[in-house]
């Protein structure tokens, strides 16, 4: 089962690689709950598991039946329920999530890549820093605040220092998807309002390029990205100026991440990296425990090796 948006683009190479090798594969988004998802689930009376049916337009599936999952990128509940007065539309979300969601995060037996509690443990910079710390990886001198004296004094003390979103923005109207690059802040730009919310500093890593590697079970993928000089954050940068080549990931580093997803519960991540300028050294950023790989050179590979957790188990 995969469990995402008809719009997934990245969710369809491992579908496609997965009905390549004949595998049975059904995709569902739980927020087509209604006439386009009709499920039922029974237990007690003997049963010690969920049993029962699902049904889409496309597909009637025995729940007992699915062996994996992938979870991706489902729509949430509350745009399904949108056109509802607030109240309803909040209550009829929350059941949802809890009832055909909950059913859905615990088909007994099945292997999950990941599963949503795994992602939701370790989509938090916090924990991923800490983490990422304690396993001994490089993580760049980092405050989290919304008390403008204790930036300040950051910013004094390790300028020149950048800010970072925790999660981004939400969405535009007309579903227009707007973002916060990294971006460098100087002392002076820090005001009061940086009480109103949690802001992340951290002292910038002067670097001579960025490294992207994907874990998928025992499978490691790494490119280096290149973008032309004092690019901050290449993310925001002309996609015709940015370049990918393969990177051999140091032995040190690679059983650090290994260790970081079973210390996280997660079959799979997307794991960044600024190198440093002078010495080189691998300097940890973030770990997307549901990030994106399609627009990797070596997506279609990696969509293999989800065939390859998938099918395993």
């Amino acid at each position: 089962m995969v469990i995402t948006s008809a719009e997934d683009i990245t969710a369809n190479l491992v579908i496609e690689a997965l009905i390549e090798r004949d595998v049975r594969v059904a995709r569902v988004d739980p927020a087509e709950i209604g006439d386009a998802l009709s499920f039922g689930a029974r237990m007690g009376a003997g049963r010690e598991k969920w049993a029962g049916r699902l049904r889409t337009p496309s597909r009637d599936i025995e729940l007992d039946d699915v062996r994996a999952v992938y979870y991706r990128r489902p729509t949430p509940f509350s745009a399904r329920f949108a056109h509802l007065p607030v109240r309803e539309a909040e209550f009829a979300a929350v059941e949802a999530r809890h009832g055909l969601g909950g059913l859905l995060e615990d088909l007994y037996g099945a292997a999950y890549v990941n599963h949503p509690a795994a992602i939701n443990r370790a989509d938090f910079k916090p924990a991923q820093l800490r983490m990422a710390a304690q396993l001994g990886l490089a993580v760049p001198e980092t405050l989290i605040t919304n008390d403008v004296s204790q930036a300040r004094k950051f910013a004094a003390e390790h300028g020149p220092i950048v800010y970072k979103s925790f999660r981004g923005v939400p969405r535009e109207p007309a579903d227009r998807v707007a973002a916060i690059w990294t971006q460098r802040v100087a002392e002076h730009e820090l005001d009061d309002s940086i009480s109103v919310t949690a802001h992340l500093f951290q002292k910038e890593v002067r670097k001579s390029a960025d490294a992207r590697v994907t874990v998928i079970g025992r499978q490691v993928f790494a490119s280096r990205i290149t973008a032309p000089a004092d690019t901050l954050d290449w993310r925001g940068g002309d996609p015709d100026q940015i370049g990918y080549d393969p990177v051999e990931v140091p032995a040190s580093i690679e059983r650090a991440l290994r260790a970081y997803l079973d210390r996280f519960g997660l079959v799979f991540g997307c794991f960044d990296f600024a190198l440093e300028a002078v010495s080189d050294q691998w300097v940890f950023i973030e770990c997307n425990p549901n990030g994106q790989w399609a627009w990797l050179p070596d997506s279609a590979a990696m969509a293999h090796a989800f065939a390859d957790v998938l099918i395993g188990g």
